[in-house]
């Protein structure tokens, strides 16, 4: 059986380092992390997430705010309010929590963060200074994923890595922390022949949102396996986009669903507002 990589137990390790910073930034130079959330609607889901996040800033020694706004609010209320937070100098981090209700124009607001706060990694600044190898904030998720392949001492130099999926939050940049650790990198979606990449994956992200898509018989004998899907089927139960057991007989190491690279998005959402406050991109 494959090592499970335990997303759960690094990201507190992750959240533990972050609150040694954010103690060492406070006693050197008198400086508090601030992480502004911004709500609109009532999306349950989206109602948890915040709280998670909300929860995970307090616990790490940051300042942080929710903004929860109605689902009527107008786009232009909702820029008006970020850039508000834009000129807040207590505020380090902005987070407009998606999806935003249908009549907002989400690349409008997410291209109104300052990307000097943009802790999403979102904005198309920060998406350049990813794509030209610049420092900047780097997207959450992807961001998690490289720290477990380093916990695991999967080094993606001169591998073969394949992700499967190319969303601008995911799998490009993803594919890209990739390429910039020197990875041979290909990027797959509904057009590829999956058995046949996969097969070929010394190291395999996936982040499609179908559950179980990828076979386990697909899998080269010791790949590494990062499952960024989180589905949930009829029976209630939790599953990634990689079908887990059989993966696992075959992967030397593999996230589980639930408690895999999830934990690790709130995380390194705490280590890019740090980021953002401290100037140490």
């Amino acid at each position: 059986m494959a090592q499970l990589i335990d997303g759960k137990a690094i990201a507190a390790r992750i959240r533990a380092e972050v609150k040694a910073d954010v103690e060492r930034l406070k006693a050197s130079r008198g400086l508090v992390p601030g992480l502004a959330v911004v709500r609109v609607g009532e999306d349950p889901a989206s109602k948890i997430y915040v709280t998670g996040k909300k929860k995970a800033a307090e616990e790490v020694g940051f300042q942080s705010w929710e903004h929860a706004l109605g689902a009527d609010t107008s786009q232009d209320e909702l820029l008006a309010r970020v850039r508000q937070l834009n000129e807040d100098p207590a505020v380090h981090g902005i987070l407009v929590q998606l999806p935003l209700p249908k009549h907002i124009d989400a690349e409008r607001i997410i291209s109104a963060v300052s990307p000097e706060k943009d802790v999403d990694g979102f904005h198309p600044v920060n998406a350049g200074r990813l794509s030209l190898g610049q420092p900047g904030l780097r997207p959450c998720t992807p961001f998690g994923a490289m720290r477990l392949l380093a916990e695991v001492s999967c080094a993606p130099a001169g591998k073969r890595a394949v992700v499967v999926g190319r969303s601008n939050i995911v799998g490009k940049p993803m594919a890209l922390m990739l390429l910039q650790a020197d990875a041979t990198v290909t990027i797959c979606h509904r057009k590829s022949d999956l058995p046949r990449e996969v097969a070929q994956a010394d190291i395999l992200v996936v982040a499609v949102g179908v559950p179980e898509l990828i076979q386990g018989e697909w899998i080269k004998p010791g790949a590494v396996v990062i499952d960024v899907g989180m589905n949930r089927k009829a029976d209630g139960k939790l599953v990634g986009d990689v079908a887990f057991q059989a993966a696992a007989q075959r992967a030397s190491a593999i996230t589980p669903v639930p408690g895999g690279v999830g934990p690790m998005t709130i995380a390194m959402l705490m280590r890019n507002t740090f980021i953002a406050a401290s100037g140490g991109v």
